[in-house]
């Protein structure tokens, strides 16, 4: 008989434990729903009024960091800063002037790692702004080096310093 009661408080035991546990489950989605709602709400109100206004943004989840103009000049608009903090400003963009240095595709494309400071990741930046050639690289002017640093947010004065047009010049001869 002792062993049957034993048998029976540890079961009670075991559906309290399991009672406790779906409470404090249930309890937890209702804090964090509660916590996130207001947050949620906000974005919504947000949302109507931007579609209220017609904004572009309101009816995309996705907007391109590259725009490209009527008279096939390429714009990068910077949209946040380090750490992720949002820009508002985006009047003063630069543009390139392909008029100076040439256009250049993809289907052209060089290995601009070869050139010293140019890594995968500056690469791919390069050729999302239409840099694709050494031959490009090797007509740059002062502006065109100031536009391509602003427009892939490199450390400014590299490209000098690392004399990119030079390395470009001899790559570009030995191709």
């Amino acid at each position: 008989m002792l062993d049957f009661l034993n048998e029976v408080n540890w079961w009670c035991l075991l559906l309290l434990l399991f009672l406790a546990f779906i409470l404090g489950w249930l309890l937890s989605r209702w804090s964090l729903k509660n916590k996130y709602k207001k947050a949620l709400d906000e974005c919504e109100q947000r949302n109507l009024i931007l579609k209220r206004e017609n904004h572009e943004k309101a009816n995309s989840t996705f907007s391109t960091s590259l725009t490209l103009e009527d008279n096939n000049e390429i714009r990068a608009i910077k949209t946040s800063d380090r750490g992720g903090l949002p820009v508002a400003n985006t009047e003063s963009i630069p543009k390139l002037n392909f008029d100076s240095f040439g256009k250049a595709d993809s289907s052209q494309k060089d290995d601009l790692k070869l050139i010293s400071g140019v890594g995968p990741f500056i690469e791919e930046k390069l050729n999302s702004i239409g840099i694709y050639t050494f031959d490009q690289i090797s007509k740059f002017t002062k502006e065109d080096i100031d536009t391509v640093t602003a427009l892939i947010q490199f450390f400014p004065g590299r490209i000098e310093r690392d004399e990119w047009t030079n390395q470009a010049k001899k790559l570009k001869s030995k191709s």
